[in-house]
């Protein structure tokens, strides 16, 4: 009975010596903490981008600009209210409203100065355009041959043509952001790697004390498993809460530049849920790598 005890306490004793002195201690944890927080801003960053090409490309597809090109002032305000009235009886066309030419005024006034103003410059008239849904490239090559019939002076540009070079920078960017995930989860996977190859050669002996007290490799790995499973939780944990502050900082500063552009870079509800998924993520990660990584090295060594 005494001995039994005895190698209990030995092997608690040795199980013990396995197990992380106190929190957050060694350079693990902090290690964890540096990898989840570039995850999760990399994360982060690739979904906001993805769902601002989305919303960019919804709001916009459906849009487009009608221009009347005329020097003469009292023609080209002629042949815009013909245009405006075609616009509306066709059936392509949901909605079309002119554009006040103040407001347009307004707009080039930072490039033309007090000129943009001016009834001596010839500034085409616009007319704000709304497609109905369905195939927005076919209407509007419907409604160029419409114009064309008005007047061969009259243009019409879709307005995804225009930020279609933007859209296709945001879209490489959260592609980017998704490669960098993909090398800290690599990354991060190596220092699991090296951590429980460290701690498996630093064992040894307490290791062969196991095996004497009957452990199997299944028991010490799971020992293994533990260790490194808590310094990634709490590494998880710090890295995350330090990302998520510098997520809502960044995110006020973004509102505060009243852009309706940088505006849409923004992270909804399913966003934010799976950032919250990548601690645990984390954590099975690195619990997986030390059960795989300890069990081929005790495998080896038999």
């Amino acid at each position: 009975m005494s001995s039994s005890r005895a190698s209990r306490r030995a092997s608690a004793a040795a199980r013990h010596r396995l197990l992380p002195g106190g929190r957050l201690a060694g350079p693990m944890p902090w290690i964890i903490a540096i990898m989840m927080f570039l995850t999760v801003l990399s994360a982060a960053a690739g979904l906001a981008l993805g769902a601002a090409v989305q919303a960019m490309s919804a709001d916009l597809a459906g849009r487009a600009s009608v221009q009347v090109v005329e020097a003469d002032a009292a023609v080209r305000d002629q042949l815009a209210a013909r245009t405006l009235q075609a616009l509306r009886q066709a059936s392509e066309v949901r909605a079309a409203t002119p554009v006040d030419p103040a407001a347009l005024a307004d707009q080039l006034r930072p490039w033309l100065g007090e000129d943009a103003a001016s009834a001596d410059l010839p500034v085409p008239a616009l007319i704000d355009v709304t497609l109905t849904p369905g195939a927005a490239e076919a209407k509007v090559d419907r409604l160029r041959r419409l114009l064309g019939s008005i007047a061969p002076s009259l243009r019409i540009e879709p307005h995804a043509a225009f930020l279609l070079p933007l859209a296709g920078l945001l879209a490489a960017l959260g592609w980017l952001a998704v490669g960098v995930v993909v090398l800290m989860t690599v990354a991060t996977g190596a220092v699991v790697v090296l951590a429980a190859r460290g701690a498996h050669d630093s064992h040894r002996g307490t290791i062969d004390v196991l095996h004497l007290m009957g452990s199997t490799d299944v028991q010490i790995a799971r020992l293994f498993q533990w260790r490194i499973g808590l310094d990634a939780l709490l590494g998880g944990v710090l890295g995350f809460a330090f990302a998520v502050a510098t997520l809502l900082v960044i995110g006020l500063r973004l509102d505060a530049t009243g852009s309706d552009l940088l505006g849409a870079v923004a992270l909804d509800r399913t966003g934010w849920a799976l950032l919250a998924l990548l601690p645990v993520a984390g954590v099975l990660l690195a619990v997986l790598t030390a059960r795989w990584t300890v069990l081929r090295a005790l495998g080896r060594a038999l």
